[in-house]
């Protein structure tokens, strides 16, 4: 397990991650952002993380939550009968199901499945949002478990998390499904550039908006908001967990573009070493992590 040599850095580098809370904040009350409604967090949602919050995580409480939702809990049964997980006889009931998926498994399935449904994607340039969420919130708890003092729950909750700016773009932003056509032809711009040029705004606001409105963790807020600025890997006052995060989420996305078969894009061409080299992680432990991940994958 690798330890980053600022695993252990002073805690006053914590102030621009402060100044972009604020700024995400002065965002959501801004004209160019006006137009976004930002749904509400689910009520399981809540619970969920209430449950998980505690000391020892209250098992019984999550099993209740998973219940009051037939289709979740019918995800999780379906997920502990997957080849990942089978073994002996095929369980039947969420008890059952938790027992053989283990809690983590089992909280990244029900966050999964409450974010998905609170958030639903039909625009036609996002198809299969949800889906590649999961996988790269899944290779990012991979990574994490390779850092020392790196929370897995944080790499999740981020990894699934960073796009969905896009899709409540898509459903508030007339056009934008025009911007995410533009963006994906150009060559002299990238996304969050072709967003702004249309929009003043882009889907990393947007997401940190809607990371901040659900009250996830300071850091996950942060990472969201400046997860295509590779340039705070070199701020020596952003917080290192927030540092962290974003250069793991490249990595995580870089996996899942190898996984996929898909060529490597522009942003780990352009600071893919950089990410590698503040985790501590050499490249050649990228296809260990593949080969780690491929009978890892949960359905949400």
């Amino acid at each position: 397990m690798t330890a980053p040599a600022h695993a252990t850095a002073a805690p006053e580098r914590a102030g621009r991650a402060a100044r972009v809370i604020r700024e995400v904040d002065h965002a959501r009350r801004s004209a160019s952002n006006r137009e976004i409604v930002i749904p509400p967090c689910p009520q399981l949602l809540q619970q969920l993380r209430q449950a998980l919050a505690q000391a020892q995580p209250d098992l019984q409480a999550v099993a209740r939550i998973a219940g009051r939702d037939v289709a979740m809990a019918a995800t999780l049964v379906r997920n502990a009968n997957s080849a990942r997980f089978a073994a002996g006889q095929p369980v039947t009931t969420v008890g059952q199901a938790m027992t053989r998926l283990g809690l983590d498994a089992t909280a990244a399935i029900m966050t999964g499945f409450l974010a998905r449904h609170a958030l639903p994607v039909r625009h036609p340039q996002l198809q299969g949002f949800w889906e590649r969420a999961a996988l790269r919130s899944q290779a990012l708890a991979l990574v994490a478990g390779r850092l020392a003092g790196f929370s897995p729950e944080l790499a999740y909750s981020f990894g699934l998390f960073s796009d969905v700016g896009m899709p409540v773009l898509a459903q508030c932003v007339r056009g934008y499904g025009g911007t995410l056509v533009e963006a994906a032809a150009r060559i002299d711009r990238g996304l969050v550039a072709t967003e702004n040029a249309n929009h003043r705004t882009d889907h990393c606001v947007v997401g940190a908006m809607v990371a901040r409105a659900w009250e996830f963790a300071p850091p996950v807020v942060c990472a969201i908001r400046l997860h295509h600025d590779f340039t705070g890997l070199e701020d020596t006052q952003l917080d290192p967990e927030v540092r962290t995060l974003v250069a793991a989420g490249l990595v995580a996305e870089h996996l899942v573009r190898r996984h996929q078969c898909l060529r490597a894009e522009a942003d780990w061409l352009a600071h893919g070493a950089a990410c590698l080299d503040w985790l501590g992680l050499p490249e050649c432990e990228l296809d260990d992590l593949l080969a780690q991940w491929a009978d890892q994958t949960l359905e949400i």
